[in-house]
């Protein structure tokens, strides 16, 4: 493979692409006014996210493709550990549960390589594809989603796609080295410190993206800054009651910012599984069964 050398890898984040596609196109309707096929099944979702997925399939020429699922909140590692770990979250909607669903099985009707894996999240599943796929076949390799999570993925061989004032761009390891100045896997020391209020993170009460950022520039890790902490910096001495205080959230939270990159299916998993070539005939007889229309540009 390493020698035809043109092998891209797409990985994409299933339920983030599925539920901005359904809550753009759901905006001020009642679920009764979505569109539905004869069978009832409501579309607007499905139609979006297999709309988005061709056009990255076409711009980036792609060769391989993995979607990657979540599963139920309640099933997943984390919160089975912590209890609070992502409980503010509301419950979804019937038609965006249903379309989950159905497009599973759309996906699994265009043989497009597709997992879940409980009690694993969609983001160490992405993460283990992307680490395999970057130290074995050493060609790009693209994360398609606006969860800034990933940026601790970020590697010579592996950039992610996501949406920034309304333009699509992709964003390299040094686009983030730069816009940073640290590297990716102290993303995760950043995130342990700031929390994460979708997702109930907690971090540490007090230090905000002004002072998290910083701290990791000077202190490199959150281990390391608890080290230091009594020779602290004068610039950041007014942080040290907060973190002394908060240094078991910190602690925890760090592990639950941090994807797990060492899922045993993939690293003995045939990476060929992943590949996908288009079939225009093919994709029109699916889309037809559904009755979902897209704009295909794929010969």
């Amino acid at each position: 493979m390493n020698a035809i050398n043109k092998e891209k890898l797409l990985v994409i984040d299933g339920f983030n692409l599925l539920s901005r596609g359904y809550f753009a196109t759901a905006y001020n309707r009642t679920e009764d006014q979505l569109p539905r096929n004869s069978k009832g099944l409501y579309t607007n979702g499905v139609r979006v996210f297999l709309q988005k997925l061709f056009n990255l399939i076409e711009e980036h020429d792609t060769t391989h493709l993995v979607v990657a699922w979540d599963v139920k909140r309640e099933e997943t590692e984390r919160r089975i550990k912590y209890d609070f770990y992502k409980a503010s979250r509301s419950e979804l909607a019937p038609a965006l549960i249903q379309q989950h669903e159905t497009l599973k099985q759309v996906l699994d009707d265009l043989r497009i390589t597709q997992y879940t894996m409980p009690p694993h999240e969609a983001d160490d599943i992405i993460g283990s594809v992307t680490k395999r796929w970057s130290s074995e076949i050493k060609t790009d390799c693209l994360i398609y989603s606006n969860d800034k999570d990933f940026y601790q993925l970020l590697n010579e061989h592996t950039s992610q796609i996501f949406n920034q004032k309304k333009v699509e761009i992709k964003y390299t390891i040094d686009d983030f080295r730069a816009e940073f100045g640290i590297e990716p896997i102290q993303w995760i020391d950043v995130k342990a410190l700031l929390g994460d209020t979708s997702d109930n993170v907690p971090g540490v009460p007090g230090v905000g993206a002004k002072s998290a950022l910083p701290l990791i520039q000077m202190y490199e890790s959150v281990e390391n800054l608890y080290q230091q902490l009594p020779n602290i910096d004068a610039k950041f001495k007014r942080y040290i009651r907060k973190l002394t205080d908060a240094e078991e959230l910190a602690v925890v939270s760090k592990e639950l910012v941090t994807i797990n990159q060492e899922l045993d299916y993939f690293k003995m998993v045939d990476v060929n599984e992943f590949s996908y070539q288009p079939d225009y005939n093919h994709i029109l007889n699916v889309l037809n069964e559904v009755e979902i229309q897209i704009r295909l540009n794929i010969s």
